[in-house]
């Protein structure tokens, strides 16, 4: 049995790593990027096919992977004239891994039903680092049977994949991680003020809670930047962050449920667009919360006990 026909619509830091997994595993691929070109070169380089629009993508292909950055980008590609939606035909399978809405989700899950198609959410964990690995983190929200068809599809991009429930679920999970995760940058920046503000360095400050049962990976990631003032160490933006956080607290507020620490978490964040650093990195969140309490914290960074 041939393999199916596979697309990408937006091949940044994470969908060019899992686009070049799946013409690696043998994919015919698609691929339709945005203004960066060098990552759409690469891919047609390898042998993809660039899709003139979205319609062309879904007349052509099986699957398509949409990764992008939010929601309204998504209904664009779904709803736009040139879009999935005009170009759908039965039996399409669209992978949303985008961190989304969940509520525009399932009303675009709706929309491609009527045109014989089946939308799944799939958002990823990790870094672009594991998507050029492919072995990225899959949270999938699609029936049983689906979710058995696609298993090989999502495993040329996925090291951990997890069947979460059914459309929509997989996003709901996302935004859970990304509360815990934006979390952490929240709780991490401010801790590490106040050890600064009281005489105890970021540096100081990561030997201790680094070798405590406190530490994990986030920790790690989150001290070279703040330590070792390693500007890649964590390639996402905090208008991604905000973004993220603003979905979860409205999921919050439909389900009536108090959400004292995500809507406290979120406004370091909005400060940070307000202030002009949306496109920053989210450990950078770290130097806001310092200046907010009067602090350089890449100064604060060169210090020792």
């Amino acid at each position: 049995m041939s393999k199916p026909v596979i697309g990408v619509i937006g091949v940044g830091f994470m969908g060019h790593g899992m686009a070049k997994n799946l013409r690696l595993s043998g994919h015919e691929l698609w691929v339709k990027g945005h203004r960066n070109r060098t990552p759409v070169e690469s891919l047609v380089g390898m042998g993809a096919t660039e899709a003139v629009s979205p319609a062309e993508m879904a007349a052509n292909c099986d699957i398509i992977h949409i990764c992008l950055s939010n929601s309204p980008q998504v209904e664009g590609v779904m709803r736009g004239a040139n879009g999935i939606l005009a170009g759908a035909r039965e039996g399409l399978v669209v992978i949303d891994t985008t961190t989304a809405d969940p509520t525009s989700t399932l009303a675009l899950s709706e929309e491609l039903a009527a045109k014989g198609g089946h939308m799944v959410d799939a958002p990823l964990g990790r870094t672009p680092k594991e998507a050029e690995e492919g072995t990225l983190d899959a949270m999938v929200g699609c029936d049983d049977a689906l979710f058995e068809q696609l298993k090989p599809v999502i495993s040329c991009w996925a090291g951990n994949i997890t069947h979460v429930g059914p459309v929509g679920a997989g996003h709901k999970m996302k935004l859970l991680m990304n509360f815990i995760s934006m979390g952490y940058v929240s709780l991490f920046a401010e801790a590490a003020a106040v050890g600064a503000k009281v005489g105890i360095p970021p540096a100081k400050f990561r030997e201790v809670i680094g070798g405590s049962r406190l530490n994990n990976g986030f920790f790690d990631t989150f001290m070279c930047y703040l330590v070792d003032r390693d500007l890649e160490v964590h390639k996402f933006t905090i208008a991604n962050g905000s973004k993220d956080l603003k979905y979860l607290n409205a999921m919050m507020a439909e389900a009536d449920v108090m959400n004292v620490m995500a809507s406290a978490a979120r406004q370091y964040f909005i400060h940070a667009e307000a202030t002009g650093h949306a496109q920053d990195y989210v450990p950078s969140i770290s130097d806001r919360v310092g200046a907010l309490n009067g602090l350089d914290m890449a100064a604060e960074a060169k210090k020792r006990l």
